[in-house]
């Protein structure tokens, strides 16, 4: 999973740039283009089950998931009219709504974010406070290090640039580095190394996981919204009680996934009830609280990441869900 965005740099250019037109159905259908976060992987589960097994279709959707390589935001796609849906988090929404993109999130694909860091099992570190005077690899930029630093005050703590490797981590006993808790450790296990783990959520700052919607297509479309909404949660439920439809799509589709780490990441997402959040029965799939929205547009704005004050309600929209 892309664990950056390019986002927001040149927002004049993003709204200024002539939409494309998206490409007919077929069999009469309406064509709907998912922007992905990152290339076919277990995190979009719930959308590569919808696909495999006629949800999409049922509503009279032809639907196109679009793998976005390492250095392109699916913002940036969206805002420019070359899809009508996109993943990617709430705080990344919150701020591209404070800098006037047209999108609205329309359902969360997971309920907390699995975003983390990841030391040695033998690592003196074991929380966030323990990072003075350490050395983190991360996105340069990531919002989620800002908060670290502003809540523990830490005074001399050092940003590396992050590789999305484990080479550094295994060569390097004191080497700490950001993860996804669905996504590395799979390779250090493999390497037979023994880590630990710290979730970002642990320290209070817990973005969706989610998808959103051209504001503009939301407006002329909102049936296919609707439709498309209701198929994708669908997708996510099932994909919970049988992942193997999906998971045989997303082995076609992206050949440098394999089984065993495929199987990995579906565990780690429903032991650590990511999707589903407090409620294993899945009820709660898909759904987002507006408290959540608020508490992270305070955090947001507090760090300065939100220039522009906003109503966080206008970056998400309850009505399509289930």
């Amino acid at each position: 999973m892309n664990r950056v965005y390019y986002l927001f740099a040149t927002l004049a250019i993003l709204t200024g740039c002539q939409s494309e037109a998206p490409p007919a159905g077929r069999d009469g259908r309406i064509p709907i283009r998912l922007q992905a976060d990152w290339y076919p992987q277990p995190e979009h589960g719930g959308f590569y089950t919808a696909l495999a097994k006629g949800y999409y279709e049922a509503q009279g959707l032809d639907v196109t998931i679009l793998p976005v390589g390492q250095y392109t935001s699916p913002f940036q796609v969206v805002a420019t009219g070359r899809a009508e849906f996109g993943l990617g988090s709430s705080d990344q929404v919150l701020e591209a709504v404070s800098n006037g993109l047209p999108v609205v999130t329309v359902g969360a694909t997971m309920q907390h974010d699995p975003q983390g860091i990841m030391v040695h099992e033998k690592s003196p570190v074991k929380d966030f406070a323990d990072l003075e005077g350490r050395s983190v690899a991360a996105q340069p930029g990531a919002t989620w290090f800002k908060f670290l630093v502003s809540k523990y005050r830490l005074k001399n703590v050092r940003e590396t640039p992050a590789t999305h490797s484990i080479a550094n981590f295994l060569a390097d006993p004191n080497y700490i580095q950001q993860i996804f808790v669905t996504s590395e450790p799979f390779f250090v296990r493999q390497a037979n190394v023994a880590y630990r783990t710290i979730l970002i959520s642990n320290a209070g700052y817990d973005p969706y996981r989610l998808f959103f919607v051209d504001k503009r297509y939301l407006d002329r479309q909102p049936d296919a919204v609707r439709k498309f909404v209701q198929a994708s949660i669908a997708g996510w439920q099932e994909y919970l009680r049988d992942p193997g439809p999906a998971h045989a799509l997303i082995l076609k589709s992206n050949p440098a996934q394999k089984a065993d780490q495929i199987g990995f990441t579906f565990e780690a997402l429903r032991e650590g009830h990511f999707i589903t959040g407090a409620d294993p029965s899945g009820a709660a799939v898909g759904r987002m609280a507006p408290e959540r929205w608020v508490v992270l547009n305070e955090q947001l704005t507090g760090l300065g990441i939100v220039r522009r004050p906003i109503d966080p309600a206008t970056a998400y929209t309850t009505k399509f869900l289930p």
